[in-house]
């Protein structure tokens, strides 16, 4: 069906006459068969609705003619990017517009001299970080979607990846933004500087706001200089909680890794079986150590030493840059792998101390029994940010019941831990009863204040968070 072809009410009708005013016509699709393809992102559990039609912007003031549209008509604006989330965040609402910004996808400026670049918000993570390498610089933020998330993606959930240990989240490199707000005024936040507190700080009041305070249209973004080749360490241990008495004195020795993960016996059967990679599936648990310091060999065995001593059974260090990338391979595959085990997964983002690492994954072993569920976790271990991916059928009832009940008790689990329910991924539908507990009612008030300062009208991505 074509977009002319497309059913049309009055409401509908006039909201396409309205947007294709001040759009091209390929900007604006409406095809039931193209536009239900746009009403998810890869979360499960989350409700969605059918969106009225899906704008794809290449320019500012096409995001603006968009969002002003959308104001006078009072129609909700669900904002996307690569659709890789793993909360409902991108989820469209019933009747909305879902304004998809992977169009605008240029990298505006790279700044070596000032160690910056200026980008749109559909750039793709992994683009980025290859184009900035050509001028001896870097990008850290790598999620392990860095292949297919944008920068807005990451920039609306606040992304972390595997290197968050060592250089930082997406909300360290976001030095300004240029956003779209609900009405379709242009605003621009933050400064192209080293240093600036001018005001408060709006621009980190966006990132992490899952799309819902306004549109960003471009991103001045902080890079570093290029570190060395990592090298990688993999320690086997016989439990869970010998790798996270291993995490716990590699940071109290002081060490700085750029990369320091774990993978439980779930995971690491899953990636072998997906991908024959040899991991070695007789441990409980491998923890990877990864240092890009000018003597890498010196630190892994630093490491490597403060494993043994924490009882791992094997300590293999990487020889070079190729085996170490193996290995970092497998890790990014883990979620992948995981979901192959029964075709659904759920995958929780619970972040606590690094102290209480041992009592999460103890926790989430104790719940995956107690639900007779597969519970893979992997983990960015540096930071105590948890992934434990509950592996179901769907087309089984009892079975997603069971899954969803278990998802539940990781999260509170998380928070009885002091932790958080949300390291990386977001809220989004997902989690909004969860945010609410976290926050508590003073918390939760003023947060709703801040979004109807921006959003009075409650256009912008509707549903979610709160």
């Amino acid at each position: 069906m074509s977009r002319i072809e497309a059913p049309r009410d009055e409401t509908t009708g006039n909201l396409l006459d309205r947007l294709l005013a001040g759009l091209p016509a390929d900007a604006v699709l409406t095809d039931p068969d193209v536009t239900v393809s746009y009403a998810t992102d890869m979360a499960s559990f989350c409700p969605a609705g059918t969106p009225a039609v899906v704008v794809l912007p290449r320019t500012v003031e096409e995001v603006q003619h968009v969002l002003r549209t959308a104001t006078e008509l009072r129609v909700p604006v669900v904002p996307q990017g690569a659709r890789t989330g793993l909360s409902g965040g991108a989820n469209a609402t019933e009747g909305c517009v879902v304004l998809s910004l992977v169009r605008m996808d240029r990298i505006l400026e790279i700044d070596p001299v000032n160690r910056i670049a200026v980008v749109e918000p559909g750039v793709i993570n992994a683009d980025l970080s290859r184009a900035v390498a050509e001028h001896g610089l870097s990008y850290p933020p790598d999620p392990s979607s860095w292949e297919m998330c944008t920068i807005g993606g990451n920039i609306g959930t606040a992304s972390g990846g595997l290197c968050c240990v060592k250089y930082g989240v997406t909300a360290e490199y976001v030095l300004g933004l240029d956003v779209v707000l609900a009405d379709g005024r242009l605003m621009s936040t933050g400064r192209r500087t080293a240093k600036g507190v001018a005001g408060y700080d709006l621009t980190r009041l966006f990132v992490g706001s899952e799309g819902s305070l306004g549109i960003v249209v471009r991103a001045v973004l902080a890079l570093r200089p290029k570190p060395p080749e990592q090298l990688v360490l993999a320690a086997e241990f016989p439990s869970a909680g010998a790798a996270c008495d291993a995490v716990c004195r590699i940071m109290a020795g002081g060490h700085v890794p750029s990369l320091l993960e774990l993978m439980d016996r779930t995971t690491v059967k899953a990636v072998n079986d997906l991908a024959r990679m040899g991991l070695p599936e007789s441990t409980e648990a491998l923890l990877l150590a990864a240092f890009d310091t000018p003597d890498p060999a010196a630190d892994l065995a630093a490491v490597g030493a403060l494993c043994e001593a924490a009882g791992a059974t094997q300590v293999v260090p990487a020889e070079d840059a190729a085996e170490s990338e193996l290995l970092l391979q497998a890790r990014r595959l883990s979620l992948t792998a995981l979901e192959a085990v029964k075709g659904t997964t759920m995958i929780d983002d619970v972040c606590v101390p690094r102290s209480r690492l041992g009592d999460m994954l103890g926790g989430v072993e104790r719940i995956a029994a107690k639900y007779g569920l597969t519970i893979g976790v992997c983990a960015h271990a540096g930071d105590g940010n948890t992934h434990p991916t509950v592996c179901f059928d769907a087309a089984d009832p009892d079975e997603a019941r069971r899954a969803r009940a278990s998802f539940d008790e990781i999260m509170a689990l998380g928070l009885e831990l002091g932790g958080t329910i949300t390291g990386e991924h977001g809220v989004g539908v997902l989690k909004k009863e969860w945010l609410a507990r976290e926050l508590g009612p003073v918390g939760l008030e003023m947060q709703r204040a801040v979004k109807r300062a921006f959003d009075p009208l409650d256009i912008l991505n509707p549903g979610k968070l709160f």
